[in-house]
């Protein structure tokens, strides 16, 4: 096992309460259980083995550095000046709403992933979905600010989950993203940033295995730091 991968997986800070407030929360927006969320307890390939698959999304959990934010400054720039052939069937969309991170990548990782999905015929996710999907990342921004249901929802949600965060002596600034397979594509899908990366190929079989290789590269960023968490939202075996 390399350096990397053991700083990975002491990273790798489980939440208890967190996975159990996804799945509820996924639950009770009507998406059902033949896929869901699970963790990821380690980046070696012994770890990862043990995750179910396929995996059709990822959800990282991770600290908002100096590192990082002088990084996403330098990303920007770089993707703006060179561009990026962002799929048409990318669902996108920009936070505009204070501890939304969670909410937001979730809507991305199932957003796009309808096709594996399956949801009850009332879902209220898959509604505010196909709402929105032919609009702008920041009309869907507005338009999630307006939906009770989700609203409610998360704040439930949040409630539950708030014993799990750090505390705040701690001063550590968490934030959600997704990693989805999008036409052979990996994307990053960042609410706080203005488009979504395209990091490299990738394929159903490959996928957990990039992703978790850019999960890497942002613990490498911030070797100091501890609070790493990684879901995975995969196929239910039962």
């Amino acid at each position: 096992m390399c350096l990397l991968d053991i700083m990975s997986a002491l990273c790798l800070c489980m939440h208890p309460h967190l996975l159990s407030t996804l799945v509820q929360f996924v639950s009770c927006l009507g998406m059902r259980s033949s896929w869901q969320f699970g963790d990821v307890y380690g980046l070696e390939p012994e770890l990862l083995s043990l995750v179910p698959r396929p995996v059709c999304a990822l959800l990282l959990l991770f600290p908002v550095t100096e590192k990082y934010e002088a990084f996403k400054q330098e990303e920007e720039e770089k993707l703006k000046a060179q561009g990026q052939e962002i799929s048409p069937d990318a669902y996108f969309m920009k936070q505009t709403i204070g501890n939304a991170c969670g909410t937001i990548g979730l809507i991305h990782a199932v957003a796009n992933n309808q096709a594996h999905l399956e949801f009850e015929p009332d879902s209220s996710l898959k509604k505010f979905i196909e709402q929105t999907s032919k609009m702008t990342p920041e009309e869907k921004a507005v338009f999630l600010e307006k939906d009770e249901t989700i609203r409610v929802t998360h704040e439930s949600s949040a409630q539950e989950g708030q014993t799990e965060a750090p505390s705040l002596d701690e001063k550590v600034n968490l934030h959600f993203v997704a990693f989805v397979n999008i036409g052979g594509q990996l994307y990053e899908l960042d609410g706080r940033k203005p488009f979504p990366i395209i990091h490299k190929k990738t394929s159903e079989d490959t996928f957990l295995e990039d992703a978790v290789d850019v999960c890497k590269i942002f613990m490498a960023r911030d070797p100091q730091e501890v609070h790493f968490t990684i879901i995975a939202l995969s196929k239910n075996s039962d």
